[in-house]
């Protein structure tokens, strides 16, 4: 991680769970950790769960990331507050649990897709463009799931698991682009299995299946940005000892 101590790092959905774990870890590790959320409060209050110079470094941008103004907004304050965006994660994502078939509101559908494919989209072209602005070999990761590579047997995940295989794709479609440019911007998809998180409320899990914890990604995201940059981390898939997934 040396080689981004003091280099920008922007988290999307960072106010709880998984986001809220990077970001703090990333502001350890040394970085500018910026955290985007609609719940900008609870980012400010992550600073009390870090030792005092990671406080510091620990910042907080009010962006709903299925708002493209919103998306604009943001990467403008990051540019104009701490020169650009070296590292992203795409975090942020949502789940509606009405069975998809069940569906009376086509809002609740494109709410999800709104957050969890257009939002990443929108916020990968935004830190792209301020990478290769400044010339600029830097990272964005997307924190996807389990449900991205198949569909489990589940009545309430609506159109969450295809939202996730589009992040695949994208990832794929991203890195090919990217390479094609002939930048050596990285890009990375990491897919847990159940985490412990406010997103899983709702859905209806087994009360014994076995869940990870947030860190258990961080660790995760951790481990991808150390990797020299000789090395191209396509994809990570996280599952908890003991899942039937």
């Amino acid at each position: 991680m040396e080689r981004w101590i003091s280099r920008v790092a922007v988290v999307t959905g960072a106010s709880s769970g998984i986001g809220a774990a990077i970001v703090k870890d990333l502001a350890k590790a040394g970085m500018v950790a910026v955290g985007l959320a609609r719940r900008v409060e609870l980012i400010e209050q992550l600073r009390k769960d870090v030792p005092e110079d990671a406080a510091k470094r620990l910042h907080a941008i009010k962006c709903d990331v299925s708002n493209q103004d919103d998306i604009d907004a943001a990467f403008k304050q990051v540019e104009d507050q701490f020169g650009g965006c070296d590292v992203l994660v795409n975090n942020a994502g949502i789940v509606r649990t009405v069975p998809l078939l069940d569906v009376n509101n086509s809002a609740d559908i494109k709410s999800v897709l709104a957050t969890n494919v257009t939002g990443l989209v929108l916020c990968s072209q935004r830190a792209y463009q301020s990478m290769v602005k400044r010339s600029v070999d830097g990272h964005i990761i997307h924190i996807s799931s389990i449900v991205g590579h198949m569909v489990p047997n589940h009545p309430n995940l609506n159109v969450y698991p295809a939202s996730k295989h589009a992040v695949k794709a994208i990832t794929e479609t991203m890195r090919h682009e990217m390479r094609d440019a002939g930048k050596k911007i990285k890009v990375t998809s990491i897919s847990p299995g159940g985490v412990r998180t406010e997103i899983l409320q709702g859905v209806g899990l087994p009360a014994d299946m076995p869940l990870l914890d947030p860190h258990d990604i961080s660790e995760a995201v951790l481990y991808t940005l150390g990797t020299p940059p000789r090395v191209q981390v396509h994809e990570i898939i996280i599952k908890p000892a003991g899942e039937r997934i």
